[in-house]
C-alpha cells in the first residue's frame, strides 16, 4: 500500500477551527471528508505543539557518527585526491560501511566539493625560496615602481582553441546531437606564437614569431621592439625590463646586447607565472580573438593584432597598480602558487 498524501496547512486549520467551534469528531470527518482518526491525531498534535505545520522528523539513523564524520574530513583534506570510491573502501577497512552518496553528503556539508584541479608549474624549495625573496625585495616598492616596468612574454594561441568549453542546455540522451557537440580539430587548428610587452600606460608591440624561437630570434625581436615599445608608451628613461628565465631570455648573447643598450633586467623568480601580469593580457586576448571566431592562421594573427591594440590603457593601469597583491598572496602562500 503507497504512502497516504499529506493534508494541507490549510485544511488543518479548518479542523481545529471546527474543533473550537464545539463540532464533535465525527461531524468534523463527515463535514470535511477525513478520516476520524486523522482528525483526532491532528487536534492531538495541535494541543501539545500549538501548530498544524508538521515538523521536522528525526528520520533514518546516521550512518556515520560525528567524530566519523570528522574523520572523514581529516583524511580527505589532507589527501585532496582520494575519491569517494577510495574513501568508502578505507572506512570499510574501518569497519564503517557507506554509500558514495553518503560520503559525497558529508563532504558536502563541511563546505567540500569536487573540482578540478588547477594545472600550475611544478614548485622545487628552491622556486618557493627564490619566490619568498622576491616578494620581500619588492614589497616596499610603490606603484610609480611598477608602472616603469615594461612587462614581456611569449603566448601560443590556437585557431581553433581546442581547449575552450561549452556549455549546452540538452535533455538526456541528447549528448551526442550536433547541435550539442562541439568540432574539434587536431593540434587546434594551427597556432601562432606571439612575443608581446605592455606597460601600464598600455599594449606594446606585438611580434609573431616563425617556427621554433631560437636566441637569435629573441634578440632580434627585442632589437626591434623594446625600446620602441618603451618610448611610445612613455617609460622615460628609467624604465625597467621583465622577462622569465626562458633559456633564450638568459642566453649569452641576449644578456650582452641588454647590458650594451643600458636596459635594466628585473630580477626574476624562475617558475613564477602567476607573478607576471601579461599572463592576464594573454587571457584577455584569446577570448577576444576566439569570440571573433577566425577562420584561417592569416586572420587569426590580423585578429591578435587589433585586439591587442584595443585593450585599454585604463584595463593596464588597473592591473599594474594592484600588483603588491601579488606579493602579499606568495607570502600568504609561503612561496607556493597563488590564484593569479
Amino acid at each position: 500500500m503507497g504512502k497516504s498524501k499529506e493534508l494541507s496547512v490549510d485544511l488543518k486549520k479548518r479542523i481545529i477551527d471546527l474543533n473550537k467551534s464545539g463540532k464533535s469528531l465525527g461531524a468534523i470527518s463527515k463535514q470535511l471528508q477525513v478520516p476520524r482518526a486523522t482528525v483526532q491525531t491532528i487536534i492531538r498534535k495541535y494541543k501539545v505543539h500549538g501548530t498544524v505545520v508538521s515538523l521536522p522528523r528525526s528520520g533514518r539513523k546516521r550512518k556515520l557518527s560525528h567524530a566519523a564524520e570528522r574523520r572523514l574530513v581529516r583524511m580527505v583534506k589532507s589527501q585532496p585526491r582520494m575519491t569517494k570510491k577510495q574513501v568508502c573502501k578505507d572506512l570499510e577497512a574501518d569497519g564503517t560501511q557507506v554509500s558514495v552518496s553518503t560520503v559525497k553528503r558529508v563532504l558536502h556539508r563541511h563546505g567540500l566539493r569536487g573540482c578540478r584541479a588547477r594545472k600550475k608549474p611544478l614548485l622545487q624549495k628552491r622556486h618557493l625560496k627564490t619566490r619568498l625573496k622576491f616578494a620581500a625585495d619588492h614589497m616596499d616598492k610603490d606603484k610609480t615602481f611598477w608602472r616603469k616596468v615594461l612587462w614581456s612574454d611569449e603566448t601560443k594561441i590556437e585557431l581553433f582553441g581546442h581547449n575552450t568549453q561549452q556549455y549546452v542546455w540538452r535533455r538526456k540522451g541528447e549528448a551526442f546531437n550536433p547541435r550539442n557537440t562541439m568540432p574539434t580539430v587536431k593540434h587546434g587548428g594551427g597556432s601562432i606564437m606571439l612575443w608581446g610587452c605592455f606597460a601600464a600606460s598600455g599594449t606594446g608591440s606585438l611580434q609573431k614569431v616563425n617556427g621554433i624561437m631560437k636566441k637569435e630570434d629573441y634578440l632580434q625581436i627585442l632589437q626591434e621592439n623594446l625600446k620602441p615599445s618603451a618610448r611610445r608608451l612613455g617609460l622615460g628613461r628609467s624604465w625597467v625590463f621583465q622577462q622569465d628565465n626562458d633559456p633564450k631570455h638568459t642566453s649569452k648573447v641576449v644578456k650582452e646586447w641588454l647590458n650594451q643598450a643600458r636596459i635594466k633586467v628585473l630580477e626574476w623568480p624562475s617558475q613564477s607565472p602567476d607573478l607576471n601580469p601579461i599572463e592576464n593580457m594573454w587571457t584577455v586576448l584569446k577570448k577576444r580573438v576566439h569570440a571573433r571566431k577566425p577562420s584561417h592562421l592569416a586572420e587569426l594573427h590580423q585578429f591578435c593584432q587589433e585586439e591587442w591594440s584595443n585593450i585599454r590603457p585604463e584595463a593596464c593601469q588597473e592591473l599594474v597598480d594592484g600588483y603588491q597583491k601579488r606579493l602579499v598572496a606568495v607570502k600568504m602562500a609561503k612561496g607556493h602558487v597563488t590564484k593569479y
